[in-house]
């Protein structure tokens, strides 16, 4: 079984610690880093290259867009989530525009991110 490397990115400490546990108790996973806004994502991601990224949208210093588009730009093969609160339409097709490989909104179970993480790591691994 592979072991998936993950970089979560979230302005709030707590919505961090949450996510990194949600993936740490996963078999497959590991959480390689942590950052609280887009600039420090991006010196992380360069230096710990990990599998997947998953960031949150609304963040001081850079957005998770903002952060997507630059990532993309650096590390194609990277598949990022986008993971927020503030979800509509036009947010939505902003995030894919950017260079997200799928938005998944806070609102929805938290199985979901999940779910959609293995999806994209088992799209890259056929």
């Amino acid at each position: 079984m592979s072991l998936w490397s993950v970089l979560i990115v979230d302005d709030n400490p707590a919505v961090r610690k949450l996510i990194c546990q949600l993936f740490s108790r996963e078999a497959d996973f590991e959480v390689c880093g942590e950052a609280e806004n887009g600039r420090e994502a991006i010196l992380l991601a360069q230096e710990l290259s990990p599998d997947l990224i998953v960031t949150d949208l609304s963040m001081p210093t850079m957005n998770g867009l903002e952060e997507t588009c630059a990532l993309k730009k650096l590390m194609p093969g990277v598949p990022i989530i986008l993971y927020s609160a503030h979800m509509d339409s036009f947010v939505e097709k902003e995030a894919f525009h950017a260079g997200a490989s799928a938005v998944v909104p806070k609102t929805d179970v938290v199985a979901l991110l999940i779910a959609t993480s293995r999806s994209l790591l088992g799209e890259i691994a056929a």
